[in-house]
């Protein structure tokens, strides 16, 4: 079996799992015990529950079933990293060594982990880059003057944070930035703008600045929509050929019913 995928939480390992079915390749899945959906085990055929932090038991599955291609597919709460829950020695060596514990540095040690093992970490879309943004107005309204301004501001600043590695969303109300995320995610960040600042929201989701698409890559879907309608926030914009859109009818339908504008951006040359 030539490919593997370490399935985090959300739909994201789902579609992964559909694209390579339709590329006529299976997968062998390692399911994150405190994150991935148990539904896994319904869409896929070879599925190994592994606690958070297990790095060595996850290498030992993806050898023993020959896999030399490895992706990443769904969030893994960066607080999963802080809790409770034993690593085993290979994780905490790997751990030690790193110069930093944020996304890059703990998902590039991973990385670096496999590689040893003579596994590579490869692009997370490499079934699914129909689903990538394209660049334009998705939605029936275009965004409005003021919307473009926050847009303006929202991605420079967006792009700042980005870059830091601290979070790729950032809630903007009249060129003034609201709310910043962190570890919380996409949705939760929304609605905690909504909670200080309810109504003629601006959201900016970006890829990171050299975004590496083997990890961390930016998602948007319905539930993101449905944050946005319940915060009163009015327009989204994500980065073009670097941001998954999933269920894009539903989500552009719901976006219509509720007036919001959907915009993929070129950030990079903002």
């Amino acid at each position: 079996m030539e490919y593997g995928l370490i399935a985090g939480n959300g739909r994201f390992p789902f579609l992964v799992i559909e694209g390579a079915a339709k590329a006529g390749e299976s997968l062998a899945v390692v399911a994150i015990k405190e994150e991935t959906d148990k539904e896994i085990e319904q869409a896929a055929n070879d599925v190994k529950w592994i606690g958070v932090g297990k790095l060595g038991k996850m290498i030992a599955f993806f050898k023993k079933r020959g896999v030399r291609k490895v992706m990443m597919a769904g969030q893994v709460k960066h607080i999963q990293i802080f809790s409770g829950a034993l690593p085993d020695l290979k994780m905490v060596r790997m751990l030690w060594n790193l110069p930093q514990r944020n996304t890059d540095s703990l998902i590039g040690g991973i990385a670096g982990e496999l590689a040893k093992e003579e596994i590579e970490l490869i692009d997370s879309t490499h079934f699914i880059k129909d689903r990538l943004a394209p660049e334009g107005v998705f939605t029936r309204r275009k965004p409005s003057p003021p919307e473009l301004e926050n847009l303006e501001y929202g991605i420079r600043i967006a792009n700042g944070i980005a870059r830091m590695d601290l979070g790729q969303t950032i809630v903007v109300r009249a060129r003034a930035c609201v709310a910043i995320e962190a570890m919380e995610g996409t949705d939760a960040v929304i609605k905690r703008a909504g909670e200080l600042a309810k109504g003629k929201l601006t959201v900016v989701k970006v890829a990171k600045p050299d975004q590496d698409m083997r990890f961390d890559v930016p998602v948007v879907g319905v539930p993101t929509i449905a944050a946005m309608v319940e915060a009163g926030a009015t327009c989204l914009s994500v980065t073009a050929g670097k941001t998954l859109v999933f269920d894009r009818d539903e989500m552009v339908s719901l976006a219509d019913k509720n007036g919001i504008s959907i915009v993929g951006s070129d950030t990079e040359t903002n």
